[in-house]
């Protein structure tokens, strides 16, 4: 088999490269080692940037967006029961929206049976060959037999847990990591939010996030040790957890009920360079993990693929190397600042297991300085709005 553009990994940073190449006559085969149902199944993020948005209007992709999406201008912290709004679009002109990665997923899907691009699920990539050469193989197994796909390009798409970043020789691969010793308890539950924004709250219990999917569907987050198990958390401790670390204000719109998803995600940086080697470009969570608390990690992939689908274009219509050249740097700028501020974020909102009085007086302080400085606030809403790429 043989296509220009190689992808391994159907999530949205796969499915999103292979629409905007598409879109632009070139041609790329897309491998998935789970199924599409599985694929679909996974509840992930749901705050885009603008540079996302316009990322998804690029591959025409953004019609359902539009008009079910929510428009949030600004966002609420909360620290030991005071509250205080971020007015993102004063400060920036700009603003955030809420629509679930799954939906983002489907959109693409749909846009990509449309067109007729192969897709091939249930297909494990299982080796990449001769990255460095003119023309990189992928090897992988699907219907039961081992198969190999001939490409210019491989893009890989496919994850922290994925093939493509092992293959840049230790020799030249550089790994930064830092793992956080807590984790986030998460419900969804089709009940409606407690607030028209997200709230982030700092509590001597540990942290909380109010969320949401849609204006009947809510995700909420706790604050917990790893080594917890989900029977441990029914949904009535759940709920009256939350209550007291969202603080009464926004307890009192708290809407309980079953939870139709549970789950613990371990918080986690994590960045690998160089995003390229050879033919072959990491993006998104193959190359990069941010804590959650910033809503950068689905943005961050989104913006990768924007930059590799113009390196790719230009390199396709116009002979041009350069952009190709400037991937992994370019990227990089953008990750790093993304991995700044999810850390501040999670620094700044969490209760850490050794942290003593001094620390927590510090976040006081933080607060305290970020409640009275509007250069502050500018800041936090720059990042949180993030940076078109």
């Amino acid at each position: 088999m043989r296509t220009q553009v190689g992808i391994i990994g159907a999530g949205p940073a796969g499915l999103l490269l292979g629409r905007l190449l598409s879109l632009n006559g070139i041609e790329n085969v897309i491998l998935e080692r789970r199924s599409a149902a599985y694929v679909l199944s996974r509840v992930r993020a749901g705050v885009l940037e603008r540079g996302t948005v316009e990322a998804l209007e690029e591959a025409d992709c953004a019609e359902r967006l539009r008009r079910e999406a929510l428009v949030h201008h600004g966002l609420q912290i909360v620290f030991d029961n005071r509250y205080l709004r971020i007015d993102l679009q004063a400060l920036t002109g700009s603003s955030v929206v809420v629509y679930g990665q799954t939906e983002i997923t489907r959109d693409l899907m749909a846009a990509r049976e449309s067109e007729g691009s192969p897709t091939f699920y249930e297909a494990e990539a299982t080796k990449i060959v001769d990255p460095e050469s003119d023309r990189p193989k992928i090897i992988f197994r699907h219907a039961d037999r081992d198969q190999t796909l001939e490409c210019d390009f491989v893009a890989g798409c496919d994850g922290f847990h994925g093939i493509s970043r092992t293959a840049i020789p230790p020799s030249v691969l550089r790994t930064y990591e830092r793992a956080y010793p807590f984790g986030w308890l998460g419900v969804l539950a089709d009940v409606k939010p407690c607030s028209d924004e997200l709230i982030y709250a700092s509590h001597p219990r540990g942290f909380a996030l109010a969320s949401m999917r849609s204006p009947t569907r809510s995700r909420y987050y706790i604050q917990c040790p790893l080594d917890i198990q989900l029977d441990q958390w029914p949904d009535e401790r759940f709920w009256e957890e939350l209550k007291e670390r969202l603080g009464p204000d926004a307890a009192a719109h708290v809407t309980t009920g079953p939870s139709i998803e549970k789950s613990l995600a371990p918080i986690r940086s994590f960045v690998a360079e160089p995003m390229r080697y050879g033919r072959m470009f990491l993006a998104g969570d193959a190359a990069h993990i941010v804590p959650p608390t910033g809503a950068k990690g689905l943005n961050l992939a989104a913006g990768d693929v924007r930059i590799l689908a113009r390196a790719l274009i230009a390199y396709y219509k116009q002979g041009l190397t350069d952009l190709l050249d400037a991937y992994s740097t370019q990227c990089l700028t953008h990750v790093w600042r993304a991995e700044r501020f999810s850390w501040w974020m999670t620094s700044f909102l969490h209760t850490l297991p050794e942290a003593d009085p001094f620390a927590r007086k510090l976040q006081e302080a933080e607060f305290a300085y970020l409640a009275r400085s509007k250069a502050a606030q500018t800041a936090l809403a720059e990042n949180y709005v993030g940076v078109r790429h």
